[in-house]
């Protein structure tokens, strides 16, 4: 069985709470992520999405232009935008079980915690990939 150890990313970029969105937009734009945990004092707290982000730029205003959007970006926090208390899966959980969790709750990717610290990340990505190479070999 192929645990989730073995495919997730290590090298996690993550985000605190009291981040500003348009630095959490950064990482994101940066790493090309839909998705970063958001860490305080070592444990994670959360995940702000691509999907978060959006929610709270649409926010109902009476006034709405681009120096507004650069004001919200700058001086909403993550803790407050953030999912609080995501799915997280074990490193030593199999990539089925990830995989069917991902599916069954529609999201792209797990946090990977041991002992309440993130050690890692799993996205959709890192399983296609895996199932790319898988194939690949099977053709040789």
């Amino acid at each position: 069985m192929v645990k989730v150890k073995e495919l997730m990313t290590t090298d996690v970029v993550t985000a605190r709470p009291d981040d500003s969105i348009s630095e959490a937009l950064e990482k994101m734009r940066t790493g090309r992520f839909r998705r970063i945990p958001v860490v305080d004092r070592g444990r994670l707290t959360g995940v702000i999405t691509d999907r978060d982000i959006r929610q709270a730029l649409n926010s109902p205003m009476l006034f709405r232009d681009r120096s507004y959007d650069d004001y919200v970006l700058r001086e909403l926090k993550v803790g407050g935008s953030m999912t609080s208390g995501p799915l997280t899966i074990h490193p030593d959980a199999g990539i089925v079980e990830a995989a069917e969790m991902m599916e069954k709750n529609r999201i792209g990717g797990l946090p990977v915690v041991d002992n309440d610290s993130l050690v890692g990340i799993i996205t959709i990505s890192d399983l296609m990939n895996y199932l790319i190479r898988l194939l690949r070999e099977e053709r040789l």
